[in-house]
């Protein structure tokens, strides 16, 4: 039976770390890239259990950040994965990394989806975030970028200190004419060991924040974006089906360094250690879902779409109405958690304070 559809594949290398990231990523050095494309193709070719995938996501740092002969490597390895023939398949791209080369060699082995690291046109922010490229830039590579993919998602960065309204709505009024069919938004986080925490940056007042979110929300609807995940948005039909797998909490592999994956109800984490990856110790810590967790998992990550939870689905799985298996009663009665015939979901006014709802799931 086929039952994982989906894959993330983990490219920690990057030209240039940026100020707030903390993902798993090394500087770029040419002979550690070529040890870890051995290990993690051998890590595939361990663990793959023939699975027909739906979607292929290769993220980052920076896979982008690969010379021609890697990625040739890289993607040639992966093609031995069995595919469907409405595959998804994502790659992950810096905007300086964009060339009329790297775009064919994708369009060659079948990636249908480019996800690129936007972040902002503001210099001041663009030179906070440490991102080494120009606003001009950005309009040349994503002109480029559109002549080979017409799936495309971009970054934007909001709630940077000192940045204002003004510049959020310049921001999103470059984003819009670009005429993307997928934006991701990210609120800023100052996240322990990054260079921002480190220089102690203070993040805005979550009042501003708020503000800045509804800003984003209003623009992006009336330009015919739905918002469908709390941080995403899309022109129907083009949201992204790989990041649904994680939201409908189904099933994924996840390879290579730090990767998470979901199999046979395990839950784990990939080692952030690239000496012990190269080893192939692969796995860092695993978890084993009982029923309850499986629970827990499947509202907190289905709650964060518009479509929220299938009501038929929860009680098929859980043998139980889903408002009477967390008791949150309260939150009907609120119109904090409301419902159609089939489903129940986060009323979106109230997607900015999630978190806080969620942890009464929890």
């Amino acid at each position: 039976m086929n039952k994982i559809k989906s894959c993330y594949i983990h490219i920690p290398f990057c030209k240039n770390i940026c100020s707030y990231c903390d993902f798993c990523k090394f500087y770029y050095h040419d002979t550690l890239v070529n040890s870890y494309l051995d290990a993690l193709l051998e890590e595939i070719k361990d663990r793959y259990q023939n699975d027909r995938l739906d979607t292929i996501y290769i993220g980052g740092g920076t896979p982008s950040a690969l010379s021609i002969n890697q990625l040739q490597k890289l993607l040639e390895g992966i093609k031995k994965l069995k595919i469907s023939s409405q595959l998804e398949y994502t790659i992950e791209c810096n905007v300086t990394d964009i060339t009329k080369e790297k775009l064919e060699l994708f369009q060659k082995y079948g990636i249908n989806r480019l996800s690129i690291g936007v972040q902002s046109f503001q210099s001041k922010i663009l030179s906070f975030l440490e991102r080494n490229y120009t606003k001009d830039m950005i309009i040349e590579k994503i002109n480029l970028a559109k002549q080979y993919f017409s799936n495309i998602n971009i970054d934007l960065i909001y709630a940077i200190p000192k940045e204002t309204i003004i510049e959020l709505k310049e921001d999103l009024e470059l984003f819009l004419s670009l005429n993307i069919n997928h934006i991701s938004t990210y609120s800023l986080m100052i996240e322990k060991n990054t260079k921002l925490a480190i220089q102690k940056i203070e993040p805005i007042s979550e009042e501003l924040d708020s503000k800045m979110y509804q800003i984003i929300c209003e623009a992006l609807k009336k330009h015919g974006y739905q918002h469908y995940e709390i941080s995403n948005f899309a022109i129907p039909g083009y949201e992204s089906k790989h990041n649904l797998t994680y939201w409908r909490n189904q099933e994924y592999y996840g390879f290579g360094l730090s990767a998470s994956g979901y199999i046979n109800n395990i839950r784990y984490t990939n080692t952030k250690n690239i000496h012990q990856y190269l080893q192939k110790n692969y796995i860092y810590e695993q978890e084993i879902i009982d029923h309850h967790s499986a629970a827990i998992y499947h509202a907190i990550l289905g709650l964060r779409t518009l479509e929220g939870i299938s009501k038929k689905q929860f009680e098929k799985y859980y043998q139980n109405d889903f408002v009477k298996y967390f008791q949150v009663q309260d939150l009907v009665a609120k119109n904090i958690l409301l419902e159609t015939k089939t489903n129940y979901y986060i009323n979106p006014k109230y997607w900015y304070i999630l978190n806080e709802i969620l942890v009464k799931f929890v």
